[in-house]
């Protein structure tokens, strides 16, 4: 059956929106069934046309496919009328242009586009006018540009340009077609030809640049949707900045998108972006008023540059570090809700072509969002830089902190507080065991659970007045109670039961008695603080069900003394009136014992780093390079022997005294006092910012000054002269505490420790002060002045080792005899290895007539002498070996 008269659907609908009146429904009520039934395959048949129609517009090879049909058309033509080649420019209203792709290569594959003003040349001609130019020699036609109108390398003879017009009667598009086959000009039959099929490919045009532009707000207002949904979902700036700027670089096809944040503080625009290869992340900070993105900012209006290094505004400093080349430019302002300038987005590169003023709707749209977004962001990062500082604040007061109300009751506890008020919350098993703790505080006054002097009137004060108090080194005693689980229901009262659990009366309260979440027991715990009258009685305290004349002896408790640094501040609201109070105590009992401990060991700047790295600093055993100093007084038992006990030990105090702040000075610390003996270290416990060798021999050079002083004042009071030893070594040791958890010392433990104690000894066999062995000259060799004064091998080792002389800082000028003398000595020596000792004697000879009390030299004469009478064995390699410790 056969519907007469259907007309188009889509001409119906079109119909409808114009009109109120229900055309289609007054057509079906009087169709019969037949006729209905064809009607809807009519129906059915327009709206699978807007079905396909949508599939297109949402098809993201859209583009590709109108390219595809641009080019079947200009080939077909182009067969039709026997021209050599054809161009079909389409018409861009927006930028009153005439652009078209044209094949870069004769196989056509790669295409390049190109763009001329609407008005210009035969083409703009035919597209301002509407007329048909048949031109038979192209050059004679004034018109005719070949740089614009023809491919280089190829000869224009004659043309026929034609426009072709929409189904609204307006150019769309002109049609260029060159050199007609056989050399003849276009004939007004070819004319004809053209326009019995111009119209429907106008038709056709049109349609496909309306599909265009509808796709092209589909994906843009798809890619909008994304966006403002991210935006509404993440308060992450940098990530949602880079999220709406990827969309906003896809929907536009552009090569790059920025974002530059405006700094009010500096009055500049930054970013970051990629270099050419993408392998780092180059800064970018322009003055505000600067370039394109700072004419922006400056004028907060957009601008679309189609070539960017004509524009004069362009920097070109950016391309030239990054190595990249800037095209063209959409440049767009950002604004929050007060309409304050944050920013500036930058689109580079669009491919094809340039920015269109769609491109800039599309960019106002997600510059709003990215307005929007950033505001947010901002606000959010300021409640949690708020928040972070407030714990900061908190933190940097004390751990423990507690807040009470006007009336100062507890409001809040933490933690931290219980533990120093002797809640024994990490002991425990009970997972509600600290929120116990907390209910059995939370509403007493804060001065009835901290025993400290003077609380009460202090707080009151900060309430009443806002005043602020600190007193440092408050001491707090507080007595633990853990019943036994042996003992009967008579000695802790019945009513002392846990608020969860509900003992029943008669039920013992002992160390497995308690609660937690799931209703399970834990222990359970008894503070209680020292009776103000009888401080051999303590008063329960951290349960308000315990009748209060119930009290402990102080033989039933576990005294647990803390040492505080105690704050009391008020709490103010935003208007300045006190809300509350806050109390923070400070334990500083642990860290008073360990200063007190390590002040007499090291200096106070390493001990408060050792401290910081927690109690276990010193107690790990750890392989580390250092330099050990031993120092030991000479004729020690002949100087004391005549002196009295109170007398030596004045005299070893004096001395050391002096002598342990030299090594204090040069960050060393001090191992131990062996007798008249002392030993330090010099990168142990912890790494020394500088040379750890210097900073011994420093302390080395300073002891020798200080010594000198030392003996100086011994000269005037008539008493005797004080020699040492120095030795010093360098290497890896163990360092950490030695000894038992009741008694234990921090020393280290390894070859260099030996060392250094047995250079200390072998001073007094060459008669000098200060010995380093080969491993600490080696680590400071360019800053001190030595002479190489043997190589020996230590009593119980079979390594040797060459030991120096430390003659000074190479700083300190030598006079013309010394260094005579040093080179005498360093010549002498080398004979001596060489086994030329007659040679040797000889330079040693000289040596001594310089230098008659130099011991060194004198064990070398004494060698050498008798290598002569006796000559070493081959194997001989002028090692000497020590007979003594």
């Amino acid at each position: 059956m056969t519907l007469s008269n259907t007309g188009s659907v889509l001409a119906t609908l079109s119909q409808l929106t114009l009109n109120r009146t229900s055309v289609l429904t007054s057509r079906v009520k009087e169709l019969s069934f037949g006729e209905f039934i064809c009607l809807l395959d009519f129906i059915t048949a327009e709206f699978q046309q807007f079905l396909r129609a949508i599939d297109m517009i949402n098809n993201e090879a859209l583009e590709s496919m109108l390219e595809q049909v641009m080019d079947a058309f200009t080939l077909k033509m182009g067969q039709i009328l026997q021209a050599d080649r054809t161009t079909i420019f389409l018409v861009d209203e927006e930028k009153n242009q005439l652009w078209s792709k044209i094949p870069e290569t004769d196989n056509g594959r790669a295409t390049k586009e190109i763009r001329i003003p609407i008005n210009v040349g035969i083409a703009g001609q035919v597209a301002t006018t509407g007329e048909t130019l048949n031109i038979p020699d192209a050059y004679s036609h004034p018109l005719f540009n070949k740089e614009v109108d023809e491919r280089p390398g190829y000869r224009t003879h004659n043309l026929l340009c034609m426009p072709i017009y929409s189904s609204k009667n307006q150019i769309v598009a002109v049609v260029q077609l060159l050199n007609k086959a056989g050399d003849s000009p276009f004939t007004t039959e070819d004319e004809q030809g053209f326009r019995d099929f111009a119209a429907s490919i106008g038709i056709i045009l049109e349609s496909c640049q309306s599909f265009y532009v509808a796709a092209r707000k589909q994906r843009g207002a798809a890619a909008l949707l994304r966006a403002t949904t991210y935006l509404g979902q993440s308060l992450d700036l940098e990530a949602t900045l880079r999220y709406v700027m990827e969309q906003a670089r896809d929907l536009m096809k552009a090569d790059r998108s920025t974002l530059f944040m405006l700094s009010k503080e500096t009055g500049e625009l930054w970013t970051k972006v990629p270099n050419k290869d993408g392998t780092e992340i180059i800064p970018i900070r322009i003055p505000s008023n600067k370039g394109i993105a700072g004419y922006v900012a400056s004028t907060r209006q957009a601008l679309n540059i189609a070539d960017a290094y004509k524009d004069p505004r362009f920097d070109p400093s950016a391309d030239k570090r990054t190595g990249y080349l800037t095209r063209n430019i959409l440049c767009m302002p950002v604004f929050n809700s007060a309409n304050e300038l944050i920013g500036v987005t930058q689109l580079i590169n669009k491919h094809p072509g340039s920015f269109t003023s769609s491109d800039e709707e599309f960019m106002q749209a997600f510059n709003i969002q990215a307005g929007i977004a950033l505001e947010n962001a901002k606000l959010f990062e300021n409640v949690l830089v708020e928040k972070q500082y407030q714990k900061d604040i908190l933190q940097s007061l004390s751990d423990a902190v507690i807040s009470t109300d006007m009336q100062g009751q507890i409001v809040m506890i933490n933690e931290a507080a219980l533990e120093l008020l002797g809640c024994p919350i990490k002991e425990a098993v009970g997972k509600c065991n600290k929120n116990l703790w907390e209910q059995k505080l939370v509403g007493r006054y804060v001065w009835d659970v901290v025993p400290i002097e003077n609380l009460k009137f202090r707080l009151q004060d900060s309430l009443k007045t806002g005043a602020k108090h600190y007193v440092p080194e408050q001491s707090l005693t507080i007595g633990l109670y853990l019943p036994k689980s042996q003992q009967s229901a008579n000695e802790v009262p019945a009513q002392a039961k846990c608020a969860k659990c509900q003992l029943s009366a008669g039920e013992t309260l002992n160390s497995e008695v308690g609660c937690n979440a799931e209703g399970g027991q834990t222990e359970a715990y008894i503070l209680a603080l020292r009776d103000r009258i009888n401080p051999k009685l303590y008063i329960p305290w951290n349960d308000p069900l315990i009748p209060a004349d119930w009290v402990l002896s102080v033989d039933q408790v576990q005294e647990i003394e803390r040492s505080t640094n105690l704050t009391v501040n008020p709490l103010t609201n935003p208007e300045g009136g006190v809300r509350g109070g806050l109390v923070v105590l400070e334990d500083i009992s642990h860290e008073k014992r360990m200063k007190n401990t390590l002040y007499r060991y090291m200096t106070p700047r390493v001990a408060e780093q050792v401290m910081a790295l927690g109690d276990n600093a010193l107690m790990l055993s750890e392989r580390k390079d250092v330099t050990i100093l031993f120092s030991d007084i000479r004729g020690y038992t002949t100087l004391t022997e005549n002196l009295g006990a109170s007398e030596v030990v004045s005299l070893l105090n004096q001395y050391f005294e002096t002598m342990v702040e030299a090594v204090f000075n040069h960050e060393g610390t001090l191992d131990k006092f062996i007798g008249d003996a002392l030993m330090a270290v010099f990168g142990a416990p912890l790494p020394l910012a500088e040379n750890h060798a210097w900073m011994a021999i420093q302390s080395a050079l300073d002891m020798r000054r200080r010594l000198s002083e030392f003996n100086r004042r011994r000269f005037f009071d008539n008493q005797p002269q004080i020699h040492i030893g120095i030795g010093i070594s360098s290497g890896e040791v163990v360092s950490g505490n030695i000894g038992s958890h009741k008694r234990m010392d921090y020393t280290v433990i390894g070859d260099g420790v030996n060392l250094s104690s047995r250079l200390e000894s072998v001073t007094k066999e060459y008669g000098c002060d200060i010995i380093l062995s080969e491993f600490t000259y080696n680590l400071c060799r360019d800053r001190i002045l030595v002479r190489e004064l043997d190589k020996i091998r230590v009593k119980g080792k079979n390594t040797a080792v060459s030991i120096y002389e430390l003659i000074g800082d190479y700083r300190e000028p030598l006079n013309d005899s010394t260094k005579k003398f040093l080179d005498l000595y360093e010549y002498g020596r080398q004979a001596y290895i060489n086994r030329h000792f007659q040679k040797a004697i000889n330079l040693f000879d000289d040596a001594y007539r310089l230098n008659p009390n130099d011991q060194a030299v004198k064990v070398h004469l004494e060698r050498c002498r008798n290598y002569l009478d006796n000559p070493p064995s081959d194997a001989w390699d002028g090692v000497h070996t020590m007979a003594s410790k």
